[in-house]
């Protein structure tokens, strides 16, 4: 699944594997190319079902998908999946954690707009990068021009590249994603421009654990996790499992089209960290986001801070992005809220309409074949792919 990253101009990040953990900003514009021409469809799920199955079709093992409107549910798969599966996903972590910063800021113990070096003393220096001048909030909106550990050529190499095979049950500590990232030059001052970047995330997780004196998974279970009653989700720290039921998730480990696939199902996650570590379903990962949407999570002050939001880029005016969720117009002009997450092996998506009442969540057990753009398209416009 392709994404961005964009400072003054848009470019791609440099292996198909590595956009896979970076994801969270496909559209139409930026998705790979479609499936089939989309055809209007009104009868119920029938039009989300089929393109699921244009997922398989393209080459995805297997896609599970949840959805619900108001009061009624549904769940559709397709391929060699289960639709109580569990499944990593990957960047939708960070609304979580995002969620539990504005938690904080409400309780008065942080201020979204303290500089980053307040918290994290001497960490974000050098090469351009000055946490005295970058903002908590600039962090969670990706503003900020802190590099991203993952366009880091030697870390791709070791762990989205061949070298997983060898590094996949390393442990990377925070400090360590943050150090790989700040050997690279900044994007761009503070403030300036846009640009997605994952250790953003895990400076974030840091500060968590420097105001609350824990870890930021702690945070996330006795903030989220626990009230919500999200018994599918999990943050699994270093643990490679993972948790019945589960479908494999399969890579490729390489750009080649004709390269070998492995499965990826068991890995460190402490690779991604604050920043894309954590496991759900379908089912927990509507009851987050419609949660939030719905205001039972963060006060009305801080609602207005989740979802004031930023231009990704000019040639994307149909995504914004806010603190850690992103605002996405489709094309029947509907407005949709959540995330795109991926990470070795599994794409996954959680969107809601702004009134909290229709969502959806799927995931695909791949990492270079499929659109889910097609699948938000089918949900919350009604389209489905011509067979």
């Amino acid at each position: 699944m392709p994404a961005v990253r964009t400072t003054r101009t848009t470019r791609t990040t440099r292996t198909a594997v590595a956009a896979a953990l970076v994801a969270g900003l496909t559209a139409t514009a930026l998705a790979t190319p479609a499936l089939a021409a989309p055809a209007p469809d009104r009868h119920g799920h029938a039009a989300t079902q089929r393109a699921l199955q244009a997922q398989v079709d393209a080459g995805v093992p297997g896609v599970v998908a949840q959805a619900r409107d108001g009061r009624r549910n549904w769940t559709g798969t397709a391929g060699e999946r289960g639709g109580d599966d569990h499944y990593r996903i990957g960047s939708l972590t960070k609304t979580f954690v995002s969620t539990v910063l504005l938690q904080l800021q409400a309780e008065g113990r942080i201020d979204l707009d303290d500089p980053v070096e307040k918290w994290l003393p001497g960490v974000v220096r050098g090469n351009g990068h000055d946490g005295r001048r970058i903002t908590v909030r600039q962090l969670l909106n990706h503003t900020s021009g802190v590099y991203d550990v993952t366009s880091d050529p030697a870390f791709q190499e070791k762990v989205f590249g061949p070298g997983f095979l060898e590094h996949r049950y390393d442990t990377w500590t925070p400090r360590q994603l943050v150090d790989v990232a700040l050997a690279h030059p900044a994007d761009f001052p503070p403030g300036t421009s846009w640009s997605y970047s994952n250790t953003n995330y895990v400076l974030a997780g840091m500060i968590i654990e420097k105001v609350t004196g824990r870890p930021y998974g702690k945070a996330v279970e006795n903030r989220i996790i626990k009230p919500l009653k999200l018994r599918g989700t999990s943050v699994p720290g270093t643990r490679p499992s993972m948790p019945r039921p589960s479908s494999p998730a399969w890579s490729k480990l390489s750009q080649d089209p004709d390269a070998p696939v492995h499965d990826v199902s068991r890995l460190n996650p402490s690779v991604a960290g604050a920043a894309g570590e954590m496991i759900s379903d379908s089912n927990d990962l509507q009851t987050f986001y419609r949660a939030l949407l719905k205001g039972r999570l963060l006060p009305k002050a801080e609602m207005r801070e989740l979802t004031a939001t930023v231009p990704v880029s000019p040639e994307i005016p149909q995504i914004r992005y806010g603190l850690g969720i992103m605002w996405q117009k489709l094309s029947c002009g509907k407005e949709i809220w959540g995330h795109s997450g991926g990470i070795h092996g599994s794409s996954t998506e959680g969107r809601v309409t702004r009134d909290g009442e229709h969502s959806l969540a799927l995931n695909l057990n791949a990492d270079w074949a499929g659109d889910s753009n097609l699948v938000l398209e089918a949900e919350f416009c009604g389209t489905v792919p011509k067979g």
